[in-house]
């Protein structure tokens, strides 16, 4: 990864090995062979590619939908360093859900994050990819228990729905090393489900809260996918009626 986030344990470098230009097809093939209706691709950052790898991952999606069309793909990723042309890219091939997450709130951003990412800048490219696909799914998730308030959780909803964002994740903030940001606060079960039905009232389509969820969540995936293909045919009904 390129970054260096203070909640991730991930390896970072300034200068990654370049990125394989088989790995889409072979990921393609691949994941077609697993048998598996929901898939989530994720990656770590490369701001050392010019489009920071909008378009590895749009080949991904592309050659996987040509394999096995009715899969349904949701892309985890980067900001893109907040360019639209690559987020264009990525939302306009083929995928169903497109997640980013804005981490925690906006206070906060600069202790938790990257200096290369911020909260408009993530908040923007969901909204920017909302605006290009509006038939995509947008979804993010927020860590608790880094010392925010609730008022600030409540705010980062509202920013969220403002930019349509459809599908939020809240889950507990855990160290992975002593060399990371400490938690400040173990928050209890009840508040996530507190801020669950908060965030259902707002008119976000999915919520998951809870201290183990994460971003990528199975039970969020089994939602997304039956709210998706409903979806789907909803659109096809229209589309016959509208023919007739």
């Amino acid at each position: 990864c390129t970054r260096g986030c203070r909640f991730c344990a991930i390896k970072t470098s300034n200068k990654p090995p370049p990125a394989d230009p088989e790995e889409p097809l072979n990921t393609a093939y691949a994941i077609a062979q697993w048998g598996v209706d929901y898939i989530v691709i994720t990656s770590v950052d490369r701001d050392d590619m010019p489009d920071g790898g909008a378009d590895h991952f749009a080949k991904t999606v592309e050659f996987l939908k040509y394999i096995k069309p009715e899969i349904l793909v949701e892309c985890l990723v980067s900001d893109f360093q907040g360019d639209k042309k690559a987020v264009e890219r990525l939302a306009n091939s083929g995928l169903d859900v497109y997640a980013h997450n804005v981490e925690t709130v906006e206070r906060l951003q600069k202790f938790v994050r990257d200096k290369r990412a911020n909260y408009w800048q993530s908040i923007g490219v969901l909204k920017h990819a909302k605006s290009v696909n509006p038939k995509l799914y947008t979804k993010t998730s927020v860590m608790l228990g880094l010392g925010e308030t609730e008022e600030e959780v409540v705010q980062t909803m509202k920013d969220l729905r403002g930019a349509d964002v459809d599908v939020v994740t809240f889950g507990q903030y855990l160290r992975p090393t002593d060399h990371h940001l400490a938690v400040v606060e173990y928050v209890k079960p009840e508040q996530f489900e507190k801020y669950k039905h908060m965030a259902e009232n707002m008119g976000f389509k999915y919520v998951a809260s809870g201290p183990l969820v994460r971003s990528s969540y199975k039970a969020g995936e089994y939602f997304m996918e039956h709210m998706i293909r409903s979806g789907q045919k909803t659109s096809e009904q229209e589309v016959k009626r509208h023919a007739n």
